[in-house]
């Protein structure tokens, strides 16, 4: 049921989010040169694919995870995007794909291996890693990678149609910070 919640709210955000994304994606072309960023993460069942969002750094900034960046590897419109979240908008298509769900515990890097292998204890790959969830709305990012994946292990013991829209709501009301930078 929640892949079909899922489908049709990403092509809802995709069909009406159009403008904006057309008029993020044209702002990013002016910020960076290149306003669409695409990073190989690990999904479901540690299967990689393509995550899809708004850059927010600046293009010759190193692959790595988001705690691990600098503060000025930012832009100012980077900072507003993170900010507003507005970056995410781009993985709707990852979600109509079927590579994500709107809730689900965030798709890290291959190379965050201490995370890996927490989630792999706790069963967190069996399900689409997500664009918010538990984690995200609590202010746990991935610089803490046990609590993190516990945290999204207690996420998907409960994870239903009322808990589903409930962390949508969380996030689209401002609950969590995202991902902290140093």
């Amino acid at each position: 049921m929640i892949r079909v919640v899922d489908f049709l709210l990403a092509l809802l955000g995709l069909v009406f989010g159009f403008p904006v994304l057309l008029l993020l994606a044209l702002i990013g072309l002016f910020d960076t040169g290149s306003p669409i960023y695409r990073q190989r993460r690990v999904g479901r069942n540690q299967k990689p694919f393509i995550l899809v969002k708004f850059r927010t750094m600046h293009r010759d900034t190193a692959s790595v995870a988001s705690h691990l960046a600098s503060r000025d590897a930012i832009t100012s419109f980077g900072r507003f995007l993170r900010r507003s979240k507005l970056d995410e908008l781009p993985q709707l298509w990852n979600v109509l794909k079927g590579d994500m769900s709107l809730v689900g515990p965030r798709p890290c890097l291959f190379s965050q291996e201490e995370l890996i292998e927490a989630r792999e204890r706790y069963g967190v790959f069996r399900v689409r890693p997500g664009i918010t969830g538990l984690a995200q709305v609590s202010g746990i990012d991935m610089s803490t990678p046990e609590l993190l994946a516990e945290t999204d292990r207690d996420m998907l013991k409960t994870l239903g149609l009322g808990t589903y829209f409930k962390y949508i709501l969380m996030t689209l009301t401002g609950k969590g910070a995202g991902d902290r930078v140093r």
